[in-house]
């Protein structure tokens, strides 16, 4: 019998829990959710009383819930008390803490970036800064998410002992009310160009679009750029908002499709617009997702704008949460986005997976054709194809692997103890950094294995049990030889995309997001293409069909 790990046993029962209120006891399944209840009943029963060391219930209610969860889609989630106020936060924009971006690993908490002029960055935090201990409490042995030790009631007091450079550093800061804008930069740009910076779509990501909108065009806008890259998505409903802008009333924008009926939706404009006329860039890229899809899908099926970048990250699935007791929610997948063209937004389909459970992206033969409003075709496929694609833009699996293993946050940190930048909108990261990275990359002991790789492995796998191998072993260590090559040759071939990556941590750990965004608008590709096509009137003019 195949062995079932605890967790994975749990999830599966725990899947019954959900189930004993609703629909589904009137579709026939009465006796076998009865059944399974009773049996996950009994085992939770005989767990917690014979189980060798103690348990915690809740802690392993949740791991449970969460764990038969990811068996549906990423998207469909169990919410316990935190996770609720969690995502509250996260719409708001608001929360009161230390006032920095912070990611959770296993043993600290490193500072991603530190908000300016906030709690954490007036205390002398930076970037880079590991964490190791908040009060008293040791982040390693913290069993929940320790970033939740940092949030407190406003005027409270936090002290923290993090590590910088290998050196032990004890801060003590006041907690303060954060506001996080979902616009958090727009600016004239190359004379006549707005370029407005949307960071996510919370609870007010359509009044401070609007307001940046009418702001720019009052210092004399004539075009905009729309910059969704990096957006993860957010409310439906803002989503709708900013394409209302741009667009008329009674557009549709959006259309959501279920198999339950009070679910399948059309969203349409619902204001008068700002501005149907002025000429509009989206730029997205494969972290645009969600809501950034629905405003660059619409805008680009209704003709309203040039969508410019890389393919978006394709999340076309609709949660909606449902609550729960004791002040728990699940956030559950209802439905799927099309837009106006009828195009799904989603990528991977998780009701299909391949041999290693992994959900099937559909393949480019098999992608369907749509047709804007004034006739241009476009695709599905999953996320949106903007009208001009920048190759550069593309991450390839090496930068994704490098950006997986932190090694362009890790090396900006030692650049920043190193080096002296002056002014964001003329740093350059010289080919010599690009050396000293690429040092930084191998005494890293970095290892990247291609798929091409991992696919001579099984092969020669194979050829072993049919007494192959040392027929071949000759032909499988060439091979071998000549991937090593290419690798070490790999850093060099991804070196624009790299250098860029590179640049942009850089300027942010000197001049914050603000900085950065100057940075952007002197040297970013993007803007740079975008403010370009504006010059030539025509060939904009081309891509809408105008």
């Amino acid at each position: 019998m195949k062995h079932i790990p605890k967790k994975r046993l749990l999830s599966i029962v725990a899947a019954l829990m959900l189930f004993v209120s609703g629909t589904a006891f009137y579709k026939g399944d009465f006796f076998e959710i009865a059944k399974q209840i009773e049996i996950f009943t009994t085992l939770y029963k005989e767990l917690n009383m014979n189980y060798v060391d103690d348990t915690n219930p809740g802690e392993l209610m949740d791991t449970a819930i969460k764990s038969m969860l990811q068996d549906l889609d990423p998207y469909t989630n169990f919410y316990n008390e935190q996770d609720v106020e969690d995502a509250r936060i996260n719409n708001t924009g608001d929360y009161t803490g230390i006032g920095a971006s912070v990611l959770t690993l296993k043993d600290k908490l490193v500072i991603v970036e530190p908000y300016k002029n906030y709690a954490a960055d007036k205390a002398g935090l930076k970037a880079g800064d590991e964490i190791i201990k908040v009060d008293n409490v040791t982040v390693s042995d913290f069993k929940d998410d320790a970033a939740n030790l940092l949030q407190g009631a406003s005027g409270t007091t936090v002290t923290l002992t993090y590590m910088r450079q290998g050196k032990t550093e004890i801060a003590t800061i006041k907690r303060e009310s954060v506001e996080i804008h979902d616009v958090p930069h727009f600016s004239i740009i190359d004379g006549d160009v707005g370029y407005i910076v949307l960071r996510k779509f919370g609870e007010k990501a359509s009044k401070e679009t609007t307001s940046a909108v009418k702001s720019l065009k009052n210092q004399g806008a004539k075009k905009l750029v729309l910059d969704l890259r990096g957006n993860p998505g957010g409310l439906l409903n803002e989503a709708v908002n900013i394409v209302n802008i741009f667009v008329p009333q009674n557009q549709l924008v959006v259309t959501t499709k279920s198999k339950v009926e009070k679910y399948n939706k059309t969203y349409l404009t619902q204001k008068e617009p700002v501005d149907t006329e002025i000429p509009l860039i989206v730029l997205i890229d494969g972290k645009s997702a969600s809501a950034s899809e629905i405003v660059a899908g619409a805008l680009q099926d209704l003709d309203r704008a040039v969508i410019i970048g890389t393919r978006s990250f394709g999340k076309g699935l609709v949660q909606r949460p449902k609550p729960l007791a004791y002040g728990t929610q699940m956030k559950i997948t209802i439905s799927r986005y099309y837009t106006p063209s009828g195009r799904c937004i989603q990528a991977l389909d998780y009701r299909n997976r391949d041999e290693k459970g992994n959900a099937v992206r559909v393949t480019q033969d098999h992608y369907n054709a749509f047709k804007t409003r004034r006739g241009r075709t476009v695709y599905d496929g999953g996320g949106i194809q903007p009208d001009i694609e920048l190759d550069d833009s593309k991450i390839s699996p090496l930068t994704k692997a490098i950006l997986g293993e932190n090694l362009i946050f890790d090396f900006a940190t030692d650049y920043y103890y190193s080096h002296k930048v002056e002014d964001p909108a003329i740093f350059k990261f010289k080919d010599a950094d690009f050396e000293s990275f690429k040092k930084f990359i191998k005494n890293s002991r970095f290892n990247f294995e291609t798929g091409t790789e991992k696919s001579f492995e099984k092969a020669m796998a194979v050829a072993k049990e049919e007494n192959l191998d040392k027929t071949i072993a000759p032909a499988y260590a060439a091979l071998t030889e000549a991937l090593k090559n290419h690798k070490n040759k790999a850093l060099d071939e991804n070196k624009a995309q790299l250098m860029s990556l590179l640049s942009s941590e850089i300027v942010k750990r000197y001049f914050y997001s603000e900085g950065l965004y100057q940075y952007y608008i002197s040297n970013n590709p993007e803007i740079q293409k975008s403010t370009s096509l504006f010059k030539d009137p025509v060939k904009f003019s081309s891509y809408l069909n105008l």
